[in-house]
């Protein structure tokens, strides 16, 4: 008799998880459901493994629905705002200057705080970390925790908290152009992973579907059910990340990670009130797009509550952008200055 694989209990788990949150109105329900439901059991002692490349696929389905939201007169208004957009995403790197204070404050080596506290992508911000003589296994958990919270913070705070919108009908399906974005969105993601370029399942398939949608002006979308299918698959596999052993590692630190996140949510809507005074953007997706969380979370959110989608996969992008290319060089000055 064939086994069956060691992850097939995964995807059933997240499933009721997903069920039972829309049953319930939770917003994002298909990832926070999900998410929830495999930490409850692998808290539980049931260790669930990762569906093999679940959160892949759920980012390309994402990130294609997202890059398809950019048409030419959303791009123009992006274009348009782009000093704006870049002094939002500068604004929300400065913000790391709060959590390396509160680790350095707590004893915490210098290499270790700074990597934990940029908000970059986990997995880049851990080979950083390695080459620095940092520790590793701290900032792999202070990003997991920060991702965790605002995942199940971010969207359950704007959900509730901003007046009930009604949804426009969903945009056409043309199959002909799908067929050619999607595949192209994955030789892009593949090829961008040889590269070893940040988040390559994220932002492969975004670019190639935005660049079509801008130059041919497509206003399509995506067929009702894949959405709700790459989040079903990220929810499942971001909760793979999380049990019992990690929660009690280090409490400590992990609550001094919470303070952080907390702080750092704050302090991004101060700012993002400000710039929204200073200029015509929607103070709401400039909130919502200087969080410190992952892109893909944080772009849902804004298409469940049918915000500027644009304005905040820019700030998110541009954000991610000058982390990867700006912390190494940051941190060898800091070293430099102090040595």
């Amino acid at each position: 008799m064939r086994k069956l694989p060691d992850w097939w209990l995964t995807p059933l788990f997240g499933a009721v998880g997903g069920y039972l949150a829309s049953l319930i109105g939770w917003p994002l329900p298909w990832i926070i459901g999900s998410l929830l439901a495999v930490i409850a059991v692998r808290c539980g002692g049931c260790m669930l493994q990762e569906v093999p490349h679940g959160r892949a696929t759920g980012q390309w389905l994402i990130a294609s629905a997202i890059g398809l939201h950019f048409t030419h007169e959303v791009m123009q208004q992006v274009l348009q705002h782009l000093g704006v957009i870049l002094a939002g995403a500068l604004g929300t790197l400065l913000l790391s200057l709060i959590g390396i204070f509160v680790l350095l404050r707590s004893g915490t080596d210098r290499a270790t705080a700074f990597f934990a506290s940029l908000p970059g992508g986990a997995s880049e911000m851990v080979n950083l970390a390695s080459r620095h003589a940092a520790h590793p296994a701290k900032v792999a958990a202070a990003h997991s925790t920060r991702l965790l919270l605002v995942v199940l913070i971010v969207p359950a705070l704007f959900t509730w908290s901003l007046p009930a919108v009604e949804a426009p009908p969903p945009a056409p399906v043309s199959w002909p152009w799908l067929a050619v974005l999607l595949p192209g969105g994955a030789v892009l993601a593949i090829l961008w992973k040889r590269l070893r370029q940040p988040n390559p399942w994220m932002l492969g398939p975004l670019t190639v579907c935005a660049v079509a949608s801008v130059v041919f002006d497509l206003h399509i979308g995506l067929p009702e059910g894949l959405g709700q299918l790459g989040q079903w698959l990220i929810g499942c596999s971001l909760g793979c990340h999380f049990d019992r052993q990690f929660f009690r590692s280090a409490p400590a630190f992990l609550l001094r990670i919470l303070l952080i996140t907390l702080l750092a949510m704050l302090a991004a809507t101060t700012l993002a009130a400000a710039l929204s005074w200073l200029t015509t953007l929607d103070g709401t997706s400039l909130m919502l797009g200087m969080m410190p969380g992952g892109i893909t979370e944080l772009c849902l959110t804004a298409e469940a509550l049918q915000l500027s989608v644009a304005l905040v996969t820019a700030l998110q992008v541009l954000r991610l952008f000058l982390v990867m290319f700006l912390a190494e060089p940051l941190f060898w000055l800091w070293q430099k200055r102090t040595a």
